[in-house]
């Protein structure tokens, strides 16, 4: 699988591939024309209350990563994950991101976790 990660405020390029946005919040400041996406896929994000106590720091990187796969393997996760993987068996995939931590954020571990299951 070919399965890269990039922030969403980043220029699309052809070497994108699929490009999916897999925060539950659109980003603020962009336009839905120029993020130049395949899909929003909200249900494979960090829930609400997840984000909200990893960015309240209620809870460490290592906690959330471990929550955030927890809610990953839930059956609300299935038909999104799917998604990605039939377009990653196409082609490169890129999941998109609006944080400025561009090393820890849920799309790397998104990326990681299937990544995994290949």
């Amino acid at each position: 699988m070919d399965i890269g990660v990039k922030r969403i405020y980043d220029t699309p390029s052809n070497e994108d591939g699929a490009r999916f946005l897999v925060d539950r919040l659109w980003p603020r400041g962009l336009s839905k024309d120029k993020a130049g996406l395949t899909a929003w896929l909200k249900t494979v994000s960090p829930s609400n209350a997840l984000r909200k106590r990893l960015h309240g720091d209620a809870i460490g990187w290592d906690e959330f990563v471990s929550a955030y796969v927890a809610e990953l393997q839930g059956e609300a996760a299935q038909e999104e994950l799917e998604t990605i993987r039939k377009a990653a068996s196409k082609g490169r995939v890129t999941l998109l991101f609006a944080s400025k931590q561009t090393e820890r954020n849920n799309a790397t571990v998104l990326r990681d976790y299937l990544m995994k299951q290949d």
